[in-house]
């Protein structure tokens, strides 16, 4: 699914994040499976990652950074009449995590739904929110996306650990004046989704229980499908905008792993100064990935008015998604 922005205008008028306060190193690893931090750092480019307490649920995570999102877009929670919430680790399966979020921000008049796309789940929800607002069913939006992995993870699988963190973003969408998205790319390739999966999360049980609750990935799978498809996403959204990637100010990849951010700007063409890159503090946080490092480039003075904005995703499903936009400030 490809296309351009229509109708009026709409844009990030804020953003948030927020990280748990602990931090696992490299080191710290070592101690828990067979590992160090050179092997860490050779294959991933993370050195430390945020870990959630055992009394911090998703909410906890996405309160804060949507409290700093409504801030900074000089909201109140009752202005919002959509608020979507991307995440494969909710405070539970129902209520879902948006409606709870909705009732403690105090946005009682907001449509609220989850949104499951793993990795991506932060593209998909951000497209989604774009949609309704252009097809006027909403003014105000907030869109956050996280997840607290730490809680899925098999903590002596060396392949998995050493990879996720815990982490949340959000952000506000409102109708502007000036250009803000200009469009979008989503697409899935469910034939490659056993390559990165929670089986015995679901209705479809597995009788032998001993793999379920935890993430199975066939990392060698997903790095070629993480490679190919950051790539061929962000050509085909640049190219249905009539944008030369020559033209990109700021490129923010899904924070997976530093290789592949590394080799999809390569391919791109994009000089590695314009990327940002927070993977090695935060590890993979999956959907706060990109809101954490759009909100980092932020108050680092990255994100200037009228600077083309190119973010792409991927993650489980296996999916994939695309938004190019002109930051207005």
């Amino acid at each position: 699914m490809i296309g351009k922005a229509q109708g009026a205008p709409i844009s990030i008028t804020g953003l948030g994040a927020y990280v748990p306060s602990r931090i696992v190193t490299n080191d710290e690893l070592s101690t828990m499976v067979d590992t160090n931090n050179e092997w860490i750092m050779e294959r991933t480019g993370i050195r430390e990652r945020r870990i959630a307490a055992p009394e911090e649920a998703f909410t906890d995570l996405a309160l804060p950074a949507a409290k700093a999102a409504l801030e900074q877009a000089e909201l109140d929670a009752a202005d919002l009449d959509l608020l979507l919430c991307a995440t494969v680790t909710p405070d539970m399966m129902f209520p879902t995590s948006s409606a709870l979020l909705a009732d403690t921000l105090g946005a009682k008049d907001a449509a609220a739904y989850d949104l499951l796309a793993g990795c991506t789940g932060f593209m998909y929800a951000l497209v989604q929110a774009y949609g309704m607002m252009a097809a006027g069913l909403a003014e105000r939006a907030l869109v956050v996306g996280g997840d607290v992995l730490s809680r899925i993870l098999d903590w002596t699988d060396r392949s998995t650990v050493v990879l996720f963190g815990d982490g949340a973003g959000a952000v506000v969408l409102e109708k502007v004046d000036k250009p803000g998205f200009l469009g979008f790319e989503l697409g899935a390739d469910g034939g490659g989704g056993i390559h990165l999966s929670l089986p015995g999360s679901g209705s479809r049980r597995i009788e032998d229980a001993s793999g379920n609750g935890f993430v199975h990935m066939n990392g060698r799978e997903v790095f070629k499908f993480a490679t190919r498809v950051l790539v061929s996403s962000a050509e085909a959204v640049l190219e249905r905008c009539g944008v030369s990637v020559e033209d990109v100010d700021l490129y923010v990849p899904h924070q997976a792993n530093v290789r592949i951010m590394d080799h999809a700007a390569a391919k791109l063409g994009i000089p590695r100064e314009r990327m940002v890159v927070n993977v090695d503090r935060y590890g993979n946080t999956s959907s706060g990935s990109i809101p954490l490092a759009l909100a980092e480039a932020q108050a680092g003075g990255r994100l200037k008015e009228g600077d083309l904005v190119l973010m792409t995703g991927m993650g489980a499903g296996l999916t994939w998604g695309s938004a190019l936009m002109e930051w207005t400030g």
